[in-house]
């Protein structure tokens, strides 16, 4: 029997391999480290709740969630996520704070070496 390694999704084994190349490309470590956490299995995968986005973030910073991010709580600061998911109340409750969602892809077009963003897990 054969066990399986890393995730099963496409898009998201694509993700992981568009995230180590631009690493060794801009040799910006923050890309390899958002890869390995999403490498990590399905249970021990991350979820962030809005309650610590608002307890941990300054109002105005992009943060990194290397995994789901979980409508729990509210939000008042404007900030912007970039995620692998987000539930859809997570969502809402971001745009009503005038908050910005984005995709891994977004943010390193918009940001390629990843600098004054922080990874929340």
């Amino acid at each position: 029997m054969v066990k399986r390694t890393g995730p099963t999704n496409p898009y998201l084994r694509q993700l992981i391999d568009s995230l180590k190349k631009k690493s060794l490309e801009l040799k910006s470590p923050i890309w390899k480290d958002v890869a390995e956490k999403l490498s990590k299995s399905t249970r021990q995968r991350i979820e962030v709740n809005l309650s610590d986005i608002e307890r941990n973030v300054v109002d105005g910073e992009t943060i990194i969630v290397p995994g789901v991010v979980l409508a729990s709580g509210n939000l008042t600061k404007k900030v912007n996520v970039a995620a692998w998911r987000f539930s859809t109340a997570a969502k809402e409750k971001i745009k009503n704070a005038n908050g910005k969602i984005m995709t891994f892809d977004e943010l390193m077009k918009e940001n390629p070496k990843g600098s004054n963003v922080r990874i929340i897990s």
